[in-house]
Order: structure tokens, then sequence, then C-alpha cells
């Protein structure tokens, strides 16, 4: 029996660590323009940024909520408002890598849409584009390295591994609602920049 779970654990840890590696690189590859965008962007692309938000923010009400049901011993309720907030996280990342591919990149404080940003244009937007950009930083950086602490995290809450389910949760909680909390943030200062 225990050489069998220590299989499945081996298996889990592989397969979450591909799916790490995985989508790391998809929007790796995304960011750095390797594979061509359509000439022309379709037009409900203007609409992912907003969609985006608004997954992040439903995905930060839902994971306080699943901390109050947890802390009320509601067992049952926790897992499915878990299990939701986890297929939000999955559209938003959908919706993010399809955004990120169809959209030309955008600049904080690029007022014109040039996709430069000229001397004029950063003292306008001033302080605040460092604020910006290391908000943004630590939101990619923690995002990131939070997919496999959930997907493990989850892994253990189905299989009722209670403490070993907390001891991720410690770190997984706090990181995953940073995460979505910052997403809106990123959005509500990037989205005046939006030229498309």
């Amino acid at each position: 029996m225990q050489s069998k779970i220590k299989m499945t654990d081996k298996f889990i840890f592989r397969f979450v660590a591909a799916i790490s590696v995985f989508v790391f690189v998809v929007v790796l590859i995304l960011n750095r323009r390797l594979i061509p965008a359509p000439a022309v962007v379709p037009s409900f692309t203007h609409y992912l940024p907003q969609v985006n938000a608004i997954l992040n923010g439903t995905c930060s009400i839902l994971l306080v909520l699943s901390l109050y049901f947890i802390k009320n011993g509601r067992i049952t309720a926790h897992k499915r408002t878990n299990i939701v907030a986890f297929c939000f996280s999955s559209l938003f990342l959908v919706s993010y890598i399809l955004f990120h591919y169809l959209a030309p990149e955008t600049r904080y404080g690029d007022i014109n849409g040039d996709g430069s940003l000229s001397a004029s244009e950063a003292h306008d937007a001033g302080f605040v584009r460092y604020v910006y950009y290391v908000i943004l930083t630590s939101h990619i950086v923690l995002a990131a390295g939070v997919l496999p602490l959930i997907l493990l995290s989850f892994y253990r809450g189905l299989q009722m591994q209670v403490e070993k389910h907390k001891k991720l949760v410690r770190w997984a909680f706090p990181i995953w609602l940073y995460v979505t909390i910052t997403g809106v943030v990123v959005y509500l200062m990037i989205s005046p920049y939006y030229h498309f």
C-alpha cells in the first residue's frame, strides 16, 4: 500500500512539474513573440483584459469565501469553492494567453499608442510607472511560482491528506490571493494605455 502511494505521489509530482513547465514555456513564447500574431487583431481582443480582470476579481472573492468555509468547518463548501476558483483561474490563463498572442504589446505611459515610450510620456507617467512595474513583476513571478503549489495542494486536499494540504496552503493561499488581487490592480493601471 505504501509503495502504491509513493508511486502515485511520484506521478503527481511529475505531472504537476510538466504542467507548470508547459504553462511557463507557453507564456514565455508568447511574451517573446516567437509565434507571429495574426496581421489583423480580432475584434473581441479588446474585451479580454476586462474579462481577465473580472476572472481575477472573482477568484479573489472565491478564495476569501473558501477560507471562511474552512474556518467554519464547511469542508464540502470549501472544496467546491476552491474547484470553482481553480476553474476561473484556468479560464483566466487561457484568456491571458490568447490576449498576449493576439494583441500588440502595451507599454505603461504610452499615451499615443505607438509602441514606444517617449521622454515626455515617461515624464507624464512619473513615479507611478515604477510602481506599476514592481506590481506587475511580482504578479508575474508569483503567478509562475504558485501554480505547482496550487496543484499539489489540490491533490493533497482531494486525497484528504489534511496535514500535507495545510502545509502547502500556508504558502499557496496568500500567494494565489495576491496574484488574483494584483491581476485586477495591473488591469486598472494599464487599461488607459490600450490602443487596439
